[in-house]
């Protein structure tokens, strides 16, 4: 029995930069997501804006090094992964208007992956993903469980490009629900690589007598941060802090999806032309 959609392992985008000899080192992780454009096509399908969506200090941390964000997909016919690379500047990117909520978005153009036999998919914004109000109708709350999607300390893979997930607990969301905090933390192992990966409500079988129950996987954030853990040798002698030790405390930081949505609305009224595209058949059912 699948709890995560096998199509949304086809979202989850490896980041990095170009290096000098010529590979790629991936540092971070990304996801597609498509925003309705309100138009539907000559099936009667939902149209959309495709996007590539990360962390603000992913773009920020690439492109302080270079002027090329490399991004690593799979393909269909062939066993290694396809490696596309974007010149800064070239397709600009577009943060959320908060400089404290840590997202960005770049445009993608689908139909290059399409003709180079890119196997992808995208999360439909309208169908696949939660927003504040619907976190707060579906009683959303602490202990529920969520999957994390992405690739820790860079590891995207030898021959293909499929992301590590790994599982947890939301551990502090009321905050968010109540419209007092911008993020929400979640209890997940959360490592360098994880950040801009998407975050995703796991399905359950069973609830607690009087509470609604959720049997869906959709996206309701993505990875920030995690918060360190910190421990101070202060020396005898002197009274002053010698050595700082800094480990990973287990708790990560989580934008919600409305801060994902909101920044990609930006983006296209932003576009003079933007592209429109149906959802992959298997997302549609």
């Amino acid at each position: 029995m699948a709890l995560i959609p096998p199509s949304f392992l086809n979202t989850v985008v490896a980041l990095g930069r170009e290096c000098q000899d010529g590979t790629a080192r991936y540092n971070a992780t990304g996801f597609l997501y498509g925003i309705p454009s309100g138009d539907t096509d000559e099936n009667g399908k939902n149209m959309y804006h495709p996007f590539l969506v990360t962390n603000r200090h992913v773009f920020e941390g690439i492109f302080k090094h270079t002027d090329t964000l490399c991004a690593r997909f799979n393909k269909r016919t062939q066993i290694d992964a396809n490696v596309y690379t974007m010149k800064e500047g070239n397709r600009p990117w577009t943060v959320h208007p908060d400089p404290r909520i840590d997202v960005a978005v770049l445009e993608i153009d689908l139909n290059s992956l399409r003709a180079d036999g890119i196997e992808y998919a995208f999360f439909p914004g309208d169908t696949h993903a939660l927003t504040l109000e619907q976190a707060r109708s579906s009683e959303i709350s602490e202990g529920d469980g969520v999957f994390v999607l992405g690739f820790p300390l860079g590891d995207a893979g030898d021959e293909r490009n499929y992301p590590i997930v790994r599982q947890g607990i939301i551990a502090r969301i009321q905050n968010w629900l109540r419209g007092d905090a911008r993020t929400f933390l979640i209890d997940a192992s959360i490592f360098p690589g994880n950040s801009g990966g998407p975050v995703l409500l796991k399905p359950e079988i069973a609830s607690i007598q009087g509470t609604q129950r959720n049997d869906r996987c959709v996206l309701i954030g993505m990875v920030s941060s995690y918060l360190p853990y910190q421990e101070v040798a202060i020396s005898n002698q002197t009274g002053r802090t010698r050595m700082i030790f800094e480990e990973n405390s287990g708790l990560g930081t989580v934008v919600p999806h409305d801060a994902i949505q909101k920044t990609i609305r930006i983006a296209v009224d932003n576009l003079s032309s933007s592209e429109r595209v149906a959802a992959p058949e298997e997302q549609t059912e």
